[in-house]
């Protein structure tokens, strides 16, 4: 089946190039087309999409409440986010990934990379433009909160392999990076994923790097 992509930016131009590109791939197609973060609200409740291209500087409404609002509606609990922005700036990406973006890409990502980062995103991984990523982990430590206390740990239902797997999802590890560091099979830690994602409630990947970070445990 067809990754379904909702496309939302302002600009009419943009919109029409993202969705030749991606309607251009066998794997793809785009099924609604927003020009404010509230269109993309109102047409992700309408359409399901798997996956949401959001531009960040949108009128009406951001793309950063927008991705906020899709990540709340428990009708839409299958749609990633990907942010889309020419603006290469930390806030961003930090309020995004809080909001429940599932990515973060510049607008002049390469074609290719773009189809790329949309199938990654669809399966519920974590998806960080490499030029930003160093940057996400400085902005998460400057900004986030400090950590809890002990008698508070966010952690405490995981057990010390799914503690050792988080830290390594945080980390931006794939799931066969971290069966090689863990030395277990990549079976193992996909299960493990899925264990932790239970436990701490979280959406996918990229909400348990900000619970991981904000948690103090990386």
């Amino acid at each position: 089946m067809s990754i379904r992509v909702l496309v939302a930016d302002d600009q009419a131009l943009i919109r029409a190039g993202f969705s030749v590109l991606i309607n251009s791939s066998p794997d793809c197609l785009v099924v609604g087309e927003a020009a404010d973060g509230a269109q993309a609200v109102r047409l992700a409740s309408r359409t399901r999409p798997d996956v949401v291209l959001m531009d960040v500087r949108m009128p009406v409404m951001d793309g950063v409440e927008a991705t906020r609002l899709i990540g709340s509606d428990p009708s839409l609990t299958q749609t990633r986010v990907i942010i889309l922005t020419t603006f290469d700036l930390d806030e961003y990406v930090y309020e995004a990934l809080r909001a429940g973006a599932g990515g973060f890409l510049l607008k002049d990502t390469p074609p290719e990379e773009l189809l790329a980062a949309i199938r990654v995103v669809a399966r519920g991984d974590a998806l960080l433009s490499p030029s930003v990523t160093r940057r996400v982990i400085a902005q998460f430590n400057r900004l986030a909160p400090p950590p809890n206390s002990p008698s508070q740990d966010p952690f405490a239902a995981l057990t010390e392999r799914e503690r050792e797997v988080l830290v390594a999802v945080a980390r931006g590890r794939t799931n066969a990076e971290i069966a090689e560091e863990l030395h277990m099979s990549v079976a193992t830690v996909k299960t493990h994923v899925s264990r932790i994602l239970a436990k701490l409630e979280a959406r996918d990947r990229t909400q348990l790097v900000v619970r991981a970070y904000e948690g103090g445990l990386v």
